[in-house]
C-alpha cells in the first residue's frame, strides 16, 4: 500500500480537545470494520515526519501517550479500533487514539473525520449547483432543450411535446445537475442535434460503418469522420468550416 504522507499534524499547543466522529467512506456501513492498529507487512502503518526526515512506525497503544513506536518504551497494551455500522466515536479524553487516526495511512482513503463545517460547505455547494441547473433548465429555449435531452434519451425526444420536453429537462437537471450544466455549456450540442435531426429526416445519411456522411438524395459524400471520433460530434465541428457552413444552410432550409 502506498504510504500516505500527512504533514499537517496539529502542534501540541494547538490541538483542539473535543469529541470526534469518524465514518467509513463511500457510504460503507458494515456491521463491524476493524482498522489496522500496528505495523505489519500486510498493513504498513508508517507516517513521514518532515521534521525528522524519515518514516516513523505507528502503533495504537492504550497505555502510551505517543502513537510512534520509537517513543513507546516498555510494555504496550494494544486494542482494536472498530467501526460499528460505518461509524466510530472517540471522546476527547482519548487524544492518543484521535492522533493515531489523524496520522493513519487509511485516513482519507477508507475513513474520514466528520467535520460539520466541511459538510455544510459541501451541502451548500451541492444546493448551489442544483439551483443553477434548475434555473437554467427553466429558462432554456426549446431547441437547446431538445439538443440536450437527445443526449440523455436519444431519438425518443422527437416524439415529446414541448411540455413533456420541459418536464423531462427539469427532472434531468434535478437528478444530475453537474452533467446537465456540463452539457449546457457544450457549444457543439446544438450542431450535434442538428446533424441527428437531419439524419432522422433522411436529408443526410451516415454510412453503416459510422465513418462517412453523404447526401441521402444522391449519395454524394459530404465528409469523412476522423478515426476514434463520435460521428455527430465530428459533423458538428465540420459545420463550422466554410464548406460545412454551406451544407448547414442547405439542410436548414430542408428542415423548415
Amino acid at each position: 500500500m502506498k504510504t500516505q504522507e500527512i504533514e499537517n499534524k496539529p502542534p501540541v499547543e494547538k490541538w483542539e480537545y473535543k469529541d470526534r466522529n469518524y465514518y467509513l467512506m463511500h457510504n460503507k456501513m458494515p456491521l463491524t470494520y476493524t482498522l489496522p492498529t500496528r505495523h505489519s507487512r500486510k498493513y504498513p502503518l508508517v507516517w513521514f515526519d518532515s521534521e525528522k526526515g524519515y518514516e516513523r512506525e505507528l502503533r495504537y497503544a492504550t497505555n502510551h501517550p505517543s502513537i510512534f513506536v520509537d517513543e513507546q518504551k516498555g510494555q504496550v497494551t494494544l486494542k482494536h479500533v472498530v467501526f460499528e455500522k460505518g461509524h466510530l466515536r472517540v471522546p476527547k479524553n482519548k487524544r492518543n487514539l484521535q492522533e493515531f487516526l489523524a496520522h493513519h495511512p487509511h485516513n482519507g482513503l477508507i475513513f474520514l473525520e466528520h467535520d460539520a463545517e466541511v459538510v455544510a460547505e459541501d451541502e451548500f455547494d451541492k444546493l448551489e449547483i442544483e439551483l443553477a441547473a434548475a434555473n437554467l433548465a427553466y429558462e432554456m429555449d426549446v431547441d437547446t432543450a431538445e439538443a440536450l435531452m437527445r443526449v440523455e434519451i436519444g431519438s425518443k425526444v422527437t416524439n415529446l411535446s414541448s411540455k413533456e420536453l420541459k418536464r423531462d429537462l427539469l427532472i434531468f437537471a434535478k437528478r444530475n445537475p453537474r452533467l446537465f450544466l456540463n452539457l449546457a455549456q457544450d457549444e457543439n450540442i446544438l450542431l450535434r442535434n442538428f446533424a441527428i435531426r437531419a439524419t432522422e429526416a433522411n436529408i443526410i445519411k451516415l454510412a453503416d460503418d459510422q465513418r462517412t456522411f453523404k447526401w441521402a438524395s444522391n449519395g454524394r459524400k459530404l465528409m469523412s469522420v476522423p478515426f476514434d471520433e463520435n460521428a455527430y460530434s465530428a459533423m458538428a465541428a465540420w459545420f463550422k468550416t466554410d464548406e460545412g457552413l454551406e451544407v448547414y444552410r442547405s439542410i436548414e432550409k430542408k428542415l423548415k
